[in-house]
């Protein structure tokens, strides 16, 4: 890189940002932006695309082809060259763009008579905005020193546009952080909010994309890089950082100390950019190449880049988490993921979360489920749009964000709103009445839980006691193993908050997606199959032993409900009870008082424990049908997949007639089933669930009142005559049978 062209380039940086500095409509600058980068990097031609939707481009500003194609081009993302650049985030340079594969020609451009190309991204932290474009009419393969110049001003153009340097008609780029905006995310959690923005992690705003004085800026980026540094090995000199934790900042480590960065970050911004503005270069290029990497562990890495970066723009600009803004009334969490411990850190004040990353199964889902907060995962790009105070609306039922929504949108969804509450109310009053349907059968509603903060949802739901309490949530939101002690004094609360109805404590369910944070990590392709829940307890001995010893110790002489999660054979089922048995025997030779009755259950999760041997149906005091494990299983159907999880319906026949042989198996033995899950929550599933036989039902406690109010006005004995009228046509699922019959009831 010669001194002249770093000359000219930060000549050419510095005219930017005095045109972008004077007043006038954001049409007139980006008009002023092409004619100066072309005359600067004298090519006849300079074109701005960007984009007006996620998917389309258009022609915003040029010098150098027809002036009346301005804002009437348009093409798809991947469609031509432009669109190339767009989809890949990388240079397109051809000394022969005709020639080119994939080329399009815009015949309403007059662009025939320009052979060269060069096309960068414009792009700001991953969010790709549109695409810089110079032509000229000699056939020439651009210098590497123009590949990079021009990179470096599509940066500034980015800032600029973040900082809403081209606002001001209809027909400039789109007023970022300022329009209305839809993200299609995925549900985690059902319900709908709304609110305002609170962002988990603040973003930094670069106010100073272009430098006068290099030298100073450079100073700047290697002090702050330095402080990176020291602080990362203050971090990693923790005692109480275990492997894993240390393998995270050992990786932040050789990023901190890697020259290429720096010598990158040096180079941007000796062609004028800011130290910022460099940061924020090189991350913008870290997450282009992580969206085209397909293995994990480089992603992983890049990751760890990405994080680094915003440390060090923290640094540079002291942006801190601690902005000064203060956390609204009715907060909307929006991250791009969050642990259990922070999410529960925020409690019962969050009216939503709305995360760009997550799955169903994520420790966040499961706190926010417990928390019975909306959730909507999957909505790319919203931290990058998103600031603190926006109007926001969450639909954890379709899985649908508006952020920023107009009125119009805004009124439709109150309305919703307002239909649920009004239904809540007309639910509640029936919180102290059975579940009895029309043909006398009475089916028992029970809710999930996980937290004490749950529990007070027993008397408002009306439910008739916890089919399942999570025991896991006492241990995801640690950093180390909780004491038997505290166990046992936070499961006695439970008992207590349940007022003599029963709770079914669930084991240490860990594993597969709930990795606790200070257990080793197991490197397993399909962890849902693998090292986890009770296979975990019956290896880890020691850790079964002193949950089960806190629970004994919890009951106190009342009676106490215990079930074995993900019990694949009866072998299983029968260690587990012995271990439990063996430790009130314990216990009681200690001379502690004993659980007057010990109910000992399992979770039936895998098909192969409903043709277990008829000692296990007869020893198992109850049966808890784990429906979300079994249903993916039993199709084969990763539900953390969001292309398979909902392929398959729970109603399908093939599925139904399962669920009726483990009724038959638990009504030749006695053995009470109850059927826990998702789909238990769900009216017309739980409606279906009882007409096969299934007496109990678990779900979450907003559930109970839906579920409640339609078997009260359904006969049973119909219900089941419709599902076998549905299995003698051939039909694939019981559910449009089952939606015309209902369709018929009286309101």
């Amino acid at each position: 890189m010669t001194e002249r062209s770093e000359s000219d380039s930060r000549k050419l940086l510095r005219r930017l940002r005095d045109s972008l500095a004077l007043q006038g409509k954001g049409q007139d600058r980006l008009d002023r932006i092409t004619h100066l980068i072309a005359d600067s990097m004298r090519t006849e031609v300079c074109s701005i695309y960007l984009f007006r939707d996620s998917d389309t481009l258009e022609l915003c500003a040029t010098e150098g082809l027809k002036k009346e194609a301005v804002h009437q081009t348009r093409m798809k993302l991947g469609e031509g060259l432009v669109g190339r650049v767009a989809r890949t985030a990388t240079p397109v340079n051809t000394a022969d763009a005709p020639a080119e594969k994939g080329f399009r020609y815009m015949p309403e451009t007059g662009e025939e008579i320009y052979s060269s190309f060069l096309g960068v991204p414009i792009q700001r932290v991953g969010e790709r905005l549109g695409v810089l474009v110079v032509q000229s009419k000699t056939a020439r393969q651009f210098s590497d020193d123009e590949v990079y110049a021009l990179e470096v001003v599509a940066m500034v153009v980015a800032e600029m546009t973040e900082l809403g340097a081209f606002l001001g008609d209809g027909d400039a780029m789109t007023a970022l952080h300022k329009q209305p905006k839809l993200f299609r995310g995925a549900t985690g959690q059902e319900g709908a909010a709304e609110g305002h923005v609170w962002l988990h992690e603040p973003r930094v705003v670069v106010t100073n994309p272009v430098a006068d004085d290099p030298l100073t800026e450079i100073d700047r980026i290697r002090e702050a890089v330095g402080q990176l540094r020291v602080s990362i090995d203050d971090l990693l000199s923790a005692e109480s950082l275990d492997k894993e934790q240390r393998q995270v900042l050992d990786a932040y480590r050789m990023f901190a100390n890697s020259r290429g960065w720096l010598k990158r970050m040096e180079e941007d911004i000796a062609r004028g950019l800011s130290a910022e503005a460099a940061v924020e270069k090189e991350q913008s290029a870290a997450r282009a190449r992580m969206e085209q990497v397909p293995d994990a562990y480089l992603r992983e890495r890049l990751n760890d880049l990405d994080d680094l970066s915003n440390r060090l723009l923290r640094i540079l600009t002291g942006q801190g988490s601690d902005t000064g803004a203060t956390l609204p009334d009715d907060p909307i969490l929006v991250a791009r993921n969050i642990g259990p411990a922070e999410l529960l850190e925020y409690g019962r004040k969050l009216k939503g979360v709305v995360l760009e990353e997550g799955s169903v199964g994520s420790h966040a889902a499961i706190v926010a489920r417990a928390l019975a907060i909306p959730l909507v995962i999957h909505a790319e790009r919203i931290q990058g749009e998103a600031l603190n105070g926006d109007h926001i609306l969450v639909d954890g039922d379709t899985g649908l964000v508006h952020l920023r929504p107009d009125d119009t949108v805004a009124r439709s969804f109150r309305d919703k709103m307002a239909m649920q509450a009004k239904a809540q109310e007309r639910y509640a009053s029936l919180r102290t009445l059975p579940a009895q349907s029309k043909c006398g059968t009475t089916t028992r509603l029970l809710m999930n839980a996980g937290l004490m903060a749950d529990l007070p949802s027993i008397e408002s739901s009306g439910a008739e006691g916890v089919g399942l309490f999570r025991t896991e949530l006492q241990f995801l939101v640690r950093n180390q193993m909780p004491k038997r002690d505290e166990l046992a004094k936070l499961y006695a609360r439970v008992m207590d908050a349940a007022k003599g109805r029963p709770v079914a404590f669930r084991t240490l369910d860990i594993g597969s997606d709930k990795v606790l944070p200070y257990m080793k990590p197991q490197d397993e392709p399909n962890p849902a199959m693998g090292w986890r829940a009770i296979r975990v307890g019956l290896d880890k001995r020691g850790v079964l032993r002193m949950q089960l010893q806190a629970l004994i110790r919890a009951a106190a002489g009342r009676s106490l409900k215990v079930m074995f999660p993900f019990i694949s054979e009866y072998s299983e089922f029968a260690a587990a009870r012995e271990e439990l048995l063996r430790q009130r025997d314990r216990e009681a030779a200690l001379g502690r008082v004993v659980p007057a009755e010990l109910r000992i259950g399992a979770m039936l999760e895998t098909p192969s424990l409903a043709f277990a041997p008829r000692a296990f149906f007869d020893q198992a005091d109850f049966i808890s049908v784990g429906g979300n494990d079994l249903k993916q299983f039993f199709f084969a159907a990763d539900r953390e997949n969001e292309r398979v999880r909902k392929r398959y319906d729970t109603l399908n026949l093939s599925f139904l007639g399962f669920l009726e042989q483990i009724v038959a198996r638990c009504d030749e033995s006695g053995t009470a089933l109850s059927y826990c899950g998702e789909d238990a929550g769900r009216p017309v599933e739980a409606l279906c669930f009882a007409a096969l036989g299934v007496r109990t039902l678990s779900m979450r406690p907003a559930s109970i009142g839906p579920v409640k109010a339609l078997l009260r006005q359904v006969d049973l004995r119909e219900a089941r005559a419709v599902i076998e009228s549905a299995r003698r046509q051939g039909a694939e699922t019981a559910r449009p049978a089952l939606m015309e019959w209902l369709a018929t009831l009286p309101e």
